[in-house]
């Protein structure tokens, strides 16, 4: 067994570093607004502390793949080293009492980063993610109480159940989130490699352009490019409003491109930025 602090902003920063503790879990995202501005101080400091490490996204209940890709786009860097954990709680939480939010969410980052996020949930809402048992390791709340001060660990049954057990016990948060972990230093290392190491990226999907007519209408000024590379040389700058016809897409694991039939060959926009978030409207 292992012994974890959890930070956040407003935790002292003496925390991360926390004497006897194995294991860091720093807040890094909220919502698909919030980067927590104390994540990579806590984060370094533990590192240097020689200390395991986690990161965690609180989830605010919007769209959930929209929510994974925002934290996995603010943490890649931390990817193979660092175990990911996503917080489920009613606080601030549009979807709470959604049974599939969290498994949209979690196959979404495991999608991008090949590595499977631990689930924190209260004990008595362990059912809302009882269908990423088989998926994803427990990171489940049960205090004896909110004023217990101390690495002792109290003696009491934890209700795991569709998981047989936990990864991590949170028995306390008042002070201080003292967590107990269930395995080894080696084991925690596992967990953040996930499906694959952050030194061997996921296999780039190859992408071919596909016949398709349509009309583009600009939701904001946008490039367009002489080739469909995000740095290439720009034809021209449309304002927002602008509607382009096009006879063919291409698309990437999350970004889009259309294509342009032009006198002179074709221009290239993009529809979907790298998040996979429409710039406009399209109509086929």
């Amino acid at each position: 067994m292992l012994k974890m602090c959890d930070v956040y902003s407003d935790s002292p920063r003496s925390f991360a570093t926390q004497s006897g503790t194995d294991i860091t879990m720093v807040k890094a995202t909220q919502g698909t607004w919030y980067v927590n501005p104390k994540c990579d101080v806590d984060y370094q400091s533990a590192k240097k502390a020689g200390k395991q490490l986690g990161i965690y996204h609180y989830c605010e209940g919007g769209n959930p793949e929209k929510e994974a890709q925002y934290f996995y786009h603010n943490v890649k860097g931390y990817i193979g080293e660092a175990v990911p954990a996503v917080d489920w709680e009613a606080g601030q939480n549009a979807s709470w009492g959604n049974t599939n939010w969290v498994k949209r969410f979690v196959t979404e980052f495991h999608r991008l980063s090949g590595v499977w996020c631990l689930i924190y949930v209260q004990a008595s809402a362990i059912s809302q993610v009882a269908n990423c048992s088989k998926l994803c390791g427990l990171w489940v709340a049960s205090y004896p109480s909110m004023d217990w001060k101390s690495w002792k660990v109290p003696s009491m049954k934890v209700n795991t159940y569709p998981w047989a057990t936990y990864t991590i016990w949170q028995y306390t948060g008042d002070n201080m989130d003292r967590n107990l972990v269930n395995t080894t230093v080696e084991g925690w290392k596992k967990l953040a490699k996930g499906d694959k190491s952050a030194s061997h990226p996921q296999k780039k999907v190859e992408s071919k352009w596909q016949k398709k007519s349509g009309t583009f209408t600009l939701g904001q000024k946008l490039k367009l490019h002489k080739t469909p590379h995000i740095e290439s040389s720009a034809i021209a700058e449309l304002p927002k409003g602008s509607e382009i016809k096009f006879d063919a897409t291409l698309q990437g694991p999350l970004r889009l491109w259309l294509r342009q039939p032009r006198s002179n060959g074709y221009g290239y926009i993009v529809a979907k930025d790298k998040y996979g978030k429409l710039l406009g409207k399209i109509e086929y």
